[in-house]
Order: C-alpha cells, then structure tokens, then sequence
C-alpha cells in the first residue's frame, strides 16, 4: 500500500495524552492517516516574525509524521487573514458583502502555495499518494506539477461550492480553476456543489464534461466527484454513551430539572446562522408560552478568527442577543438560553448532544457540518432526540429524517422546534433509526476509502496521452 501524504493549512498535533484532536477536519483525517500511516504537513500555527521560517519541524506519532512550517507575519496576514479568510471564505459561502478583494492578499496566497510546495517535495517518494485538503491549498497541485512531481494528487474541499454567477465575481477566479485542474481528483462535500463546478466549466467555456465524472479543462484530464465526510460513528456512538458518567455531564443533567434541552454547537463565524437561530429561540418562546420555563436551549460556539473584524463583531452581537432575550423571557430560577463562548472537551460534548431533546443545525450556508452526524450518532436508541437541520448544510443530502428549515426564516424554525418537542417517541425512534443506519454504512473510513480508491483509479494525463 503506498504511502498517503496529507496537506493541510493546519495541522493539529495530537496532546501528550493522546487525545484526539477537536473539530471535524481534524478527527476525520486523523482515523484516515491513522489507518494508513504516512505524513501530515502543514502550517504550525507559529509565525516566524519578520524572519523566513526555520526548517520543517518533525514530529512522529505512531503510524503519523508531523510535519509543520511556520509562517512569516506578512504570509499570516496575506494568504491566511487576508485572502483565505476574507475572499474565499464568503465567495464560497455566498457572501459576496463580505468579501474584501486585495491583490498584495492575492500574490500572498500564491506565494504560501509556492512555498508548501517547495517544503512538501523533499518529503516525496514516487509511489506516495498525496491528499491536499481545502480551500487554503487549491494552487499546491500546479506548484508540485510546475517541479515535475507525477504522484497521483487528489484535492478535496471541506466548504461549498459556490456557482457560476457567484465564483466569477472573484477576480482570480479563473487562476483557482485552473490549479484545480491540475489534480487528478476533485472531491466535493455534495452532488450540488459538484453540479455549480461543472455548470462552471461549461458556462465559462473553459472545460468538457466527458461523463462518468471525467472532465477536460486546461489541457487535463481528471476526475471530480463528491464524496460527503462521514464521522466514526460506532465509536462515536460507544463515546456517548460511556460520557453520560462525566462530571460535567451529570451537572448539567441535574441543573436542566427535567426541562428539555436543545443543543446548538458551532465555531463563532457568521456562516452558522447564530443571530437567526437565537431569533427563532425567541419566537418559539413567544409563540409557545407553555414551553417558557420547561426547555433550555445551550449554545456552545468557541471563538474563531477573532483578529477578523467581521467575528470580533459578529462575538459581541451574539452575546448581547443572548442576554437581551434572557432580560426578556428568563425568571429567577430559569435561564431560557445558555451561551458558552468556549471550547468544550469533545467527550463533555458527546454526553450533551445524547443529552439534547433537539440539536439545533441551522448554519445558513455549511459544506457538511459534522456536528449534525455527531448528534445524531450521540443520541440513546431507546429514548432519541430531533435534528432540526438547515437544508443548506450538506448534511441536509444524506439526514433525511431530519426535520429541514430554512434558516432564513425565523417563524419555519420556531414551528419545527415545537414541533421537535411534541414529536411522538415512535416518530423520534424511526427518524433516528434511518439517520443512524445511514452512517453507520457511511462513516469516515468509508470517505477515506472511495476517495483513495477514485484517485488511484483517475486518469492522470494531458491531451498527448503522456501518463503522470
């Protein structure tokens, strides 16, 4: 079996203890290397200041390398603050009022894609098989081409899609295009994100769809498909069920006093559809008043990208939201929403999702969103909660005993959360049971196993014929 070398912008080292590491990029790919073994390379995080990087930092971890670059300051501010995080992150997230197009930004983010690929090549053996992950790294392919490496390199994308008429309005959009056609696999989250890809190629006149997910643009051929990012469901299922006994778990279980819980867990970033879902809470308490006092709704959204603008503001609305519907609709003894801006332990996590009555999913716009599976999979067989998911979440393709909203509109999800509530156990137990089986059958070693089996299979050729 060929070594599988993994790229990422961040690489999550796992903790002396040896956990593992949170978030579902993270947990994903560390049981696909950890079945594999080979190297993960990526940004460490670290900046070098004004100074180029010192040389690649080695870790080893049983079956995994570690390999880890620091960024110089001007390489954070450019490739990762400025056109990663601020282009194409709301491009492909819809959000055309937010992007903020620079050109210096742009030079940065080719120029980091430069200088992993220089870093990545002595790293390289022939045989290996090379998995570069996101939206950070889509010109990594072209820059190892430009060296003359021919591996086999597969390029899959955790966010959306976006379509034609959105992607245009990037002013480098065809230079992103073109260095994904130097992979000889494209995955995608959904079957419409791939269809948005495809009807780009076609309306742009840059690229063939040949069939059977072959495709011809820019002198290759390659292969695009989607492949929908499963969790480790059984073992997920197993952590659950053994994290009902944590501490924290049975404090909480005692504080709700047998009201219900809802759960809503996401990064601080204004994808999520927080300040909507906190006006739907408010509605449904308003419309219900019966349920004022019987259900507590928990939202646990850990701080990201704070030193963007955009999320240091976006942090303040939120907590004031809360608050203000807490001054509104809270008693003495009741506290109707529970806003914690931190990270919890995964473990602690498990034990509130089996906990929660519903589990709120509803980002307005979200390329998968594990923490619809990991709820789903968290819950008690005999006594199981409602996903109320948002159907712009990728997730929405696969949950189909999901209750789906449309999280734009405030009223559709107040009336699906009481109608979470009143839900039947018969009801909640077969919606459940066809979500549960669909990822058991679907789970990451699944995701890990098509996408590695396509991209041995893909072509890897030009218009000559010469093979790569």
């Amino acid at each position: 079996m060929s070594r599988l070398i993994v790229v990422s912008n961040r690489v999550p080292v796992p903790s002396k203890d040896g956990g593992a590491a949170a978030g579902g990029l993270a947990v994903a790919l560390q049981a696909a290397l950890q079945a594999r073994g080979g190297i993960w390379m990526g940004w460490s995080g670290e900046s070098s200041g004004d100074r180029e990087p010192g040389a690649l930092s080695q870790q080893q971890k049983g079956n995994i390398t570690y390999a880890l670059t620091d960024l110089t300051d001007t390489d954070v501010e450019e490739y990762y603050r400025g056109f990663a995080n601020r282009v194409l992150w709301p491009i492909c997230h819809y959000r055309l009022d937010l992007a903020e197009y620079g050109r210096k930004e742009m030079a940065g983010y080719f120029r980091v894609n430069r200088f992993f690929a220089h870093r990545l090549a002595p790293l390289i053996e022939q045989d290996d098989i090379i998995w570069v992950h996101d939206y950070h790294l889509i010109p990594l392919a072209a820059e190892l081409r430009q060296m003359g490496l021919k591996n086999r390199i597969g390029f899959f994308l955790h966010i959306p899609w976006p379509p034609a008429d959105i992607l245009v309005t990037m002013p480098v959009h065809e230079e992103i295009m073109r260095g994904l056609s130097h992979y000889d696999l494209v995955g995608f989250q959904t079957d419409y994100d791939l269809q948005n890809f495809a009807g780009y190629l076609r309306r742009e006149g840059i690229g063939d769809d040949l069939g059977n997910g072959l495709f011809d643009s820019h002198g290759r051929i390659f292969k695009a498909g989607a492949y929908p990012i499963g969790i480790e469901t059984a073992a997920f299922a197993e952590f659950a069920e053994r994290a009902a006994d944590n501490v924290m778990v049975q404090k909480t279980r005692r504080s709700i006093e047998g009201r219900d819980m809802i759960i809503g867990v996401d990064r601080l970033d204004y994808s999520k559809g927080i300040i909507q879902r906190l006006e739907a809470f408010e509605r449904f308490l308003t419309s219900n008043p019966a349920y004022q006092n019987k259900v507590t709704y928990l939202q646990v959204t850990p701080k990201s990208r704070s030193e963007v603008p955009e999320y240091e503001h976006m942090q303040k609305m939120v907590a004031e939201q809360a608050g203000r519907v807490n001054g509104a609709i809270g008693t003495v003894d009741w506290v109707p929403i529970r806003y914690v801006n931190r990270s919890i332990s995964r473990n602690v996590l498990a034990g509130l999702y089996r906990l929660a009555t519903i589990g709120l999913v509803t980002p307005l716009r979200d390329g998968m969103n594990l923490v619809a599976k990991e709820y789903v999979a968290a819950q008690d067989p005999d006594r199981p909660g409602v996903l109320v998911l948002s159907r712009f979440a990728g997730a929405a393709r696969e949950l189909k005993g999901a209750l789906l909203v449309n999280p734009y509109d405030v009223e559709g999800t107040a009336n699906a959360i009481a109608r979470g509530l009143a839900m039947s156990l018969e009801e909640r137990r077969d919606r459940w049971s066809m979500m549960m089986e669909h990822l058991l059958s679907h789970d990451v070693s699944l995701w890990c196993k098509d996408f590695l089996r396509d991209l041995v299979a893909a072509p890897s050729s030009d218009r000559s014929g010469a093979q790569g």
